[in-house]
């Protein structure tokens, strides 16, 4: 199992970004009849994450998901990180090759060297 970074490039600064949940999503209730005092703190998904991005980088977040999920898996680590996961040494360099087509350098990927 590979894991890489997922960097765009910030709509404002052009410099590399990528998201990170700083803290997860906090839901709850409106009910039409009584009060409800039921909150539920959730962290997103890779695909959620990603998506929250649109506006702040400089490519649509829903066409980079469709390129990544052919070759790897967006998911979120500890709650907290964004990596794509992949399967073979081959694919990185396909999703590399890939992103740098389809987004001209606006998104590409960087391996995550392993901890420990």
């Amino acid at each position: 199992m590979i894991r890489a970074k997922l960097w765009f490039r910030c709509a404002a600064m052009h410099d590399p970004v990528t998201p990170m949940v700083v803290q997860p999503a906090l839901v709850g209730w409106e009910a039409k009849k009584r009060r409800v005092d039921l909150t539920i703190e959730r962290a997103f998904n890779g695909e959620e994450l990603v998506k929250r991005m649109k506006g702040w980088v400089t490519t649509d977040p829903r066409e980079v998901i469709e390129v990544v999920k052919q070759y790897g898996r967006l998911k979120v680590l500890d709650d907290r990180e964004l990596v794509v996961e992949i399967d073979e040494a081959e694919n990185f360099d396909k999703l590399q090759d890939v992103l740098k087509e389809a987004f001209h350098g606006e998104v590409d990927v960087e391996l995550v060297k392993k901890r420990g």
